[in-house]
């Protein structure tokens, strides 16, 4: 860390100079300034009474719900998450292991089977929710399979590039010794793909934790995300507020404990994978053999009658559905209305975002005042502030601007800071042999400088608006939008809508990844030779 501060000081010294620290004694209470105000406000406004207990409940109420819930009932709703979350990682981590390790280690498994995986990893997981309802009940699988599926993806391709990569002169060591396959899996694929298949168990984590409390919000009679609903509908902010921080807690606790792990088992240098790089998904006609082999399924499955077609609708009417909702104009202006939240709540979070980056990562100070404040609400999973939002804002279009901002907010935040901080010192010495100013050193420097970090922060940022806008919808029920499409068939039992609905959202989704790589490739063509 001081490398870094030294390092920033040598680098932007004119940048940060109006940010300098006041002695030792800043950097250790500096980190405490920030929940220190938010405290004094919280109860100045509880005690002059600037807002209603209803909408922000005073300090005393929060903590007289926690004695009171935290003699049993909030605990037992914990463990409930907490114990479904644990199966949902085991069956999610095996699945993906075993999966990436096949994906990786065989090319004809890469041709026949990835295309169509990563077509399906495209649909969000809250996409799939009103699907996976009606064919397992809004019961303990419900949440099982969601947890699956939310757990598999990040896994299962984070595996694939670990073992894929792993370093032909080991293979070329692995085939000289003639190793059986248990061996070669254990002794040369395993620790290859460790750091990779460990980035991908990290982000598991991370997306699980959020899946969860976003099906327990959607359907569940127990679990934290339940006790948050029944708290928001009987407008017990004060509970509310006690599992938002809760939740947060659970977070952090896991973080923490991964990166222990992380640094327990990774104690040798690795390169960094992690990325399915460009051009990996194998193309070719080999490649539509699984997807025609299983439409042909779904297909006869429908037309012999093996599954009824209230709940799986075919593949002729979904297309036939899709079709009709493109030709009226329904669908289109569904996908209008979402796209608009999108691209507001992109341009209003990740605006904010980079600002506050840009901040972090030029002034020490700002980061040590700031930054473990921002890092402690990152570790709140995102559904978790719906009960909130809606309790302030309401249903209406406001709420979903917010929501949609802070799903944006922390991946172009994180990106900024991390990308300045890295900036090579040569470049520092550039500025000062050159005589730059201090707005020609982040216009010609700084900011060249940090633009691969930050416009791969802009792609996530633009896909998690986008995931953002569908859990919105969702939770806030509107006039408009692809998931109030969604909603609405599926309470009439329309699920041929439903279907094209979400072969909408997954098609737009893969659509704005590719936007955001091909804008990240625009803005840093100069690093390709």
């Amino acid at each position: 860390m001081s490398g870094v501060l030294s390092r920033r000081k040598w680098l932007w010294g004119p940048l940060r100079a109006p940010f300098a620290a006041q002695g030792r004694s800043y950097n250790t209470l500096a980190p405490w300034g920030v929940p220190v105000l938010v405290a004094v406000l919280w109860i100045s406004a509880s005690h002059l009474h600037w807002m209603s207990e209803q909408i922000l409940p005073a300090p005393a109420l929060v903590w007289q719900s926690a004695l009171e819930f935290g003699s049993g009932e909030l605990w037992s709703h914990l463990w409930i998450s907490l114990q479904r979350l644990l199966w949902g990682l085991l069956a999610g981590i095996g699945s993906g292991l075993l999966l990436g390790t096949w994906l990786g280690a065989s090319r004809r498994a890469q041709t026949l089977v990835l295309p169509t995986f990563v077509a399906l990893a495209q649909i969000p997981t809250l996409a799939w929710i009103p699907l996976f309802m009606l064919f397992f009940g809004i019961g303990e699988l419900l949440k099982l399979v969601v947890l699956v599926k939310a757990v598999v993806v990040p896994v299962t391709l984070h595996t694939l590039v670990g073992v894929r990569d792993a370093q032909p002169k080991l293979r070329e060591a692995a085939a000289t010794l003639r190793l059986p396959a248990h061996l070669l899996f254990l002794r040369l694929l395993l620790p290859a793909a460790l750091p990779a298949f460990l980035a991908g168990v990290r982000l598991a984590l991370a997306t699980g934790w959020t899946s969860l409390l976003a099906v327990e919000l959607l359907a569940s009679s127990e679990g934290i995300g339940y006790l948050m609903v029944w708290g928001r509908q009987l407008f017990m902010l004060d509970l509310v507020f006690l599992c938002i921080l809760l939740i947060g807690l659970v977070g952090a606790m896991m973080d923490r404990g991964f990166s222990h792990l992380e640094r327990r088992l990774l104690y040798w240098p690795q390169p960094a994978t992690g990325e399915q790089p460009r051009g990996g998904v194998a193309k070719g006609w080999q490649s539509l053999l699984l997807p025609a082999a299983l439409l042909a399924v779904w297909q006869a499955a429908n037309s012999f009658g093996w599954v009824d077609a209230n709940i799986l609708a075919s593949p002729l009417d979904v297309l036939r559905s899709l079709y009709a909702g493109l030709l009226d104009g329904s669908l289109g202006e569904a996908l209008r209305l979402s796209l608009q939240r999108t691209l507001a709540g992109l341009l209003l979070g990740g605006g904010a975002g980079f600002a506050v980056g840009l901040l972090l990562g030029l002034s020490p100070r700002s980061e040590r005042l700031f930054g473990p404040s921002l890092s402690a609400l990152r570790q709140v999973a995102l559904f978790a502030w719906v009960p909130l939002l809606t309790a302030w804002f309401g249903l209406g279009e406001g709420a979903k601007l917010v929501f949609v901002a802070l799903a944006a907010f922390f991946p172009l935040l994180i990106a900024t800071q991390r990308g300045i901080a890295s900036l090579s010192p040569q470049l520092g010495e550039a500025a000062q042999a050159l005589r730059l100013d201090v707005s020609q050193r982040l216009r010609l420097l700084v900011l060249p400088g940090a633009a691969p970090a930050i416009f791969a922060g802009l792609r996530l940022s633009l896909i998690y608006a986008w995931l953002g806008t569908i859990g919105a919808e969702y939770f806030m029920p509107s006039d408009g939008g692809i998931a109030s499409l969604m909603i609405g068939a599926q309470q009439l039992f329309r699920m041929d809508q439903v279907m094209a609905a979400m072969v909408l959202i997954g098609l737009v989704g893969a659509l704005l990844g590719q936007l955001g790589q091909r804008l990240e490739s625009r803005a840093t063509r100069w690093r390709t030779a």
